[in-house]
């Protein structure tokens, strides 16, 4: 190293003093053996929180891992980009004027849901606006609605339903929190929160009076509906990423070189609490962040540790009480374990998801899970930074301990160099094993100067499940074969949904700045499938949490109902089961959200069935 390099590493040693920057210092020589870039990203936290300076600027240098190559060919099932035809016309709009303010590259989210319930998948697109310094764009730009017409084609209607709402929108969730059987929405922002009450199709903004607004001052990001207390409603809960704003953001002034001031990780910028709201049964939330277990502070200072993104409720041990997995940017991803009464206990350093496969807090982004295997082992995914693979957790015959197994699952090593947002499982060839897609790309539009192995725009990354029986893992499927989902883009949010009827699941992409691209799935592979509609009861009509077991031909498949999936976004309700070349199902099994259990005795293949609540 050369001798700046190193008098600058001595500096930060003096420096630093929390407890998650030390934790960061201490694995960071470790995974420069394996990836130079490390020891790089270690100066711009020294020299960063240095405001009285002019940080230096960072030249980076990698090596892009080798692949193994795989026996066996993933089948070819083609994405047509239809976006515009489909009658999509948005363009997010992130405020950017030369500046680099770290929100402007982080991007947004989307959400496919049936705002008007007429079974039909709807499309919501979260947009940011101007900043208050800045100058305003005229008229303002807005999150839009585009309504499904039924054939896959979208008709905008976020005026007449009250959605065209302008904020600096990040995140969105959404869930009947009020049991009308109307689906609602909330919005994340830089700023204050907006929940947007769905009254018969048409969405009024109920904040302040509901309690859920936020702090004005904070950055939520994630965020999911979830009956955490099995109480029947529907709870929230809201991630919160850095404590940050313009003063901030130029005080820490990341910088490359050749590049100057750059967007870049949050290592220099103090954590925030993420919010749990208890749902009161009357429309009302009340902020239980506190008691509850959530606000997880460094010991030695006192500070929030979280850097919270992506967010994941899911009944991970199978106890009856909704867990939440939350991936946090460059500092321990945390497990809350629900204990059943009303608290949690933080457990992901014990179960094993808190740090990546050598020990070293990520730059986790999206995150999403699955029975993958189709047996009793449940797999985490969590989209990490440049240099960093996307992390595998996969349980070990016992629902309290996981093990990365990336690299042995074939996502390590393709993975490595991208920079990864939205993870997403689903079965894409409807061969009867879910599959995994992770939207790419860049925070530094300028990346490529600094770094040959790193460009802006990125190509999504599709891997299908090969099964157990091959013995393979997960394989990467060829650009060539997949059509326009290999289309490089500055990927972030992505959601699934049937947008056409056809049993097969198409995909949305959000960008930074960008049109998103919407992706029909045009397979032809002449698969099997089953797709349901649950229905609970009041107030959680939509069964959130329920959980499926469907058996055919011999082998078990699990589905977890919960829209809250990758990066900021939400997926469509409606439960997707490939059977491959089977043409019944032998079993399926409903949980139910409150423990009862359902044996459903009839379900029709390639085709939606309803089930009811007995």
């Amino acid at each position: 190293m050369p001798d700046d390099l190193q008098d600058l590493d001595r500096r930060e040693e003096e420096e630093v003093s929390t407890d998650d920057r030390i934790i960061g210092r201490a694995f960071r020589w470790s995974l420069a053996v394996i990836i130079g870039l490390a020891a790089v990203i270690a100066l711009v936290i020294y020299m960063a929180g240095r405001p009285e300076e002019t940080a230096p600027e960072i030249a980076i240098e990698t090596e892009a891992p080798v692949e193994v190559e795989r026996a066996v060919t993933a089948p070819e099932v083609a994405f047509a980009e239809i976006t515009t035809s489909a009658g999509v016309r948005f363009t997010h709009f992130n405020g950017a004027e030369g500046d680099k303010l770290l929100p402007e590259s982080m991007g947004s989210g989307v959400a496919f849901f049936d705002y008007d319930n007429d079974q039909h998948p709807d499309l919501f697109l979260v947009n940011s606006t101007s900043w208050p310094h800045s100058h305003p764009v005229k008229p303002p730009p807005t999150s839009a609605l585009y309504r499904n017409l039924g054939d896959g084609r979208f008709a905008d209607v976020s005026r007449q339903t009250g959605l065209d709402i302008t904020l600096y929108g990040t995140g969105v969730a959404t869930g009947d929190y009020d049991g009308d059987g109307w689906v609602d929405v909330f919005v994340t922002a830089v700023g204050s929160n907006r929940l947007m009450r769905n009254d018969e199709g048409r969405f009024v903004d109920v904040d302040p009076l509901v309690g859920v607004n936020g702090d004005p001052e904070a950055w939520s990001t994630g965020a999911a509906f979830v009956d955490y207390d099995n109480d029947g409603d529907l709870d929230l809960f809201v991630c919160n990423y850095v404590r940050w704003s313009k003063e901030i953001d130029f005080e820490v002034d990341f910088r490359l070189t050749g590049v100057g001031r750059a967007y870049g990780p949050p290592f220099n910028y103090e954590g925030a609490f993420s919010y749990l709201y208890r749902n009161n049964g009357d429309g009302t939330f009340t902020d239980v962040s506190a008691e509850s277990g959530i606000q997880v502070r460094n010991e030695a200072t006192g500070v929030p540790v979280g850097k919270a993104l992506g967010v994941l409720p899911i009944d991970a041990d199978l106890d009856g009480w909704i867990d939440i997995l939350v991936a946090n940017d460059t500092v321990q991803n945390f497990l809350f374990h629900n204990l059943g009464d009303g608290t949690f206990e933080e457990a992901g350093a014990y179960w094993g998801i808190a740090f990546g496969r050598n020990g070293e807090a990520t730059g986790a982004m999206g995150v999403d899970a699955g029975y993958y295997r189709n047996d009793d082992e449940l797999g985490f995914a969590i989209g990490n930074f440049a240099n960093e693979m996307t992390s595998l957790y996969i349980s070990q015959g016992d629902p309290t301990l996981f093990s990365d197994e990336a690299i042995g699952e074939g996502v390590g090593a393709p993975t490595r160099t991208m920079l990864s947002f939205g993870v997403l499982f689903f079965d894409y060839d409807l061969d009867g094993r879910i599959d995994l897609l992770q939207s790419n790309g860049h925070l530094e539009g300028e990346i490529n100067t600094v770094d040959p192995s790193q460009t802006y725009e990125q190509a999504s990354q599709l891997f299908w499940n090969a099964g157990p029986e091959q013995r393979q893992g997960f394989i990467p499927v060829a650009t060539e074969s997949t059509g326009d989902l290999a289309t490089p883009v500055v990927g972030r949010g992505s959601a699934v949904a049937d947008i056409d009827g056809d049993g097969d699941q198409d995909v949305v992409i959000t960008q930074v700045a960008r049109p998103p691209l919407l992706l029909r799935n045009d397979n032809e592979l002449g698969h099997h499938w089953v797709r349901l509609k649950l229905v609970g009861e009041p107030p959680n009509l939509d069964a959130l949490g329920a959980r499926v077991e469907l058996v055919a031909g011999g082998i078990t498949q699990r589905r977890q109902l919960m829209p809250t999936r990758s990066y900021l976004s939400q997926s469509e309700l409606t439960i997707t089961f490939g059977l491959g070349e089977n043409d019944q199902v032998d079993r399926l099994r409903v949980y139910w959200p409150d423990g009862t259990e359902q044996l459903v005795s009839t379900i029709e293949i390639d085709r939606l069935n309803v089930i009811e609540k007995e």
